[in-house]
């Protein structure tokens, strides 16, 4: 029996949408978002705009950054409560919604710990705070996912944190906010969608539902990422978008397999770009789990439906894009690497490893982890 949730009460999207907090319910409005980008592009001004011209009361909470820690989520808290909001607005990237998601929550439930959360033991809705999410980047789905991944320092990994409590209540999906993304944002953030998608196509847990979705959104996303990367107009911008949502809707509901749970390991411990590490791994992920004849068939299906070899045109993509053939070569030391390559290794069996298609123990991940770091198949 599956039980189904792809997002929640709404999805607005298209060019120019931003334009629909100006309509929103709700009185006192705390935005939450990063650094600079928002800032720098205009984004958060039109947004006060918005809110001031219905006479809301806003606040804005910003300084999120990437791959946002337990203490990071934690020290907004005690502005929030005392705002005492009754909508988030979360505008930046896939980290500033995870944090916003975690936040909100907290603030709404005073007794709750993100320990607790971990444990299983969250809230599964939100009964005072309305969240609206609104990605500037186009790869995590997060505006439509129960997922917040936050990392624990203490442990040198990232956890996808889990709750229905989290999925925004509205997703607004401007591609024109896509349109200021750096080139290596838009690659990382695009391969990391593209990782969702193929991932939760060839999950075991998927369904009829599920693995249409999946396999729509990675013809999309391989259609449009290109485009996206080398004319960045509003065209490409808005599909891509679009399709790393849809990607989310599949992941959420079937999983996702071993690239998300190496990619959190390796983040967790040096920081690396979450999509980057995706990109590097996905093929050596793939060549791996093939061995599996359902996998072969779907990889086949993805083949045929897209007119070229999957796993070569995902190569050739990263090449286009400039993604280093290992992790070695993005710059993680050997040293390091060999240093934390126990936990590293257990790790990367935690997560979302635990729902890949071919059952991993220590010996099949270490054949796998090495091939990815010097870019070499080992197995």
């Amino acid at each position: 029996m599956s039980e189904l949730k792809f997002y929640g009460d709404q999805v607005i999207t298209g060019p120019g949408t931003l334009e629909a907090i100006e309509n929103l319910a709700g009185q006192r409005f705390l935005i939450i978002t990063g650094k600079s980008a928002m800032f720098k592009n205009g984004v958060i001004k039109r947004v006060e705009t918005l809110l001031k011209k219905k006479n809301k009361t806003y606040e804005v909470l910003s300084g999120i950054g990437a791959n946002p820690s337990v203490s990071d989520v934690e020290a907004g808290i005690p502005q929030m409560r005392k705002f005492e909001p009754d909508v988030v607005l979360a505008i930046g990237g896939g980290s500033v919604i995870d944090a916003a998601k975690v936040m909100t929550l907290l603030c709404e439930y005073d007794d709750l710990t993100i320990e607790a959360i971990r444990n299983g033991n969250a809230p599964s809705k939100r009964e005072k705070i309305r969240l609206v999410a609104i990605p500037s980047t186009s790869g995590t789905a997060s505006e439509v996912t129960r997922a917040a991944v936050i990392t624990f320092p203490e442990e040198n990994i990232k956890i996808g944190l889990k709750t229905k409590a989290f999925i925004p209540d509205i997703a607004i999906l401007d591609g024109e906010l896509t349109l200021s993304m750096p080139q290596n944002v838009m690659v990382e953030s695009g391969m990391d969608a593209l990782t969702h998608a193929v991932e939760a196509y060839i999950n075991k847990n998927a369904d009829d539902f599920t693995k249409t979705i999946a396999r729509g959104a990675a013809e999309g996303l391989l259609k449009y990422l290109r485009d996206s990367f080398e004319k960045g107009d509003i065209e490409s911008r808005q599909h891509v978008h679009n399709f790393q949502s849809l990607a989310g809707f599949s992941f959420q509901n079937a999983g996702l397999g071993m690239d998300h749970g190496i990619a959190h390991a390796f983040g967790g411990r040096f920081g690396t770009s979450h999509g980057l590490l995706n990109a590097i791994a996905l093929p050596t992920v793939l060549e791996y789990n093939r061995r599996d004849h359902a996998v072969a068939e779907d990889l086949a299906e993805l083949s045929r439906i897209t007119g070229k070899e999957i796993i070569g045109e995902i190569k050739d993509l990263n090449k286009t894009f400039g993604v280093p053939v290992s992790f070695k070569l993005a710059g993680i030391e050997e040293k390091e690497f060999l240093e934390n390559y126990d936990s590293l290794l257990e790790n990367s069996l935690k997560g979302s490893t635990q729902r890949n298609p071919v059952k991993m123990d220590q010996n099949e991940m270490d054949k796998v982890l090495r091939s990815i770091y010097y870019g070499e198949t080992l197995f």
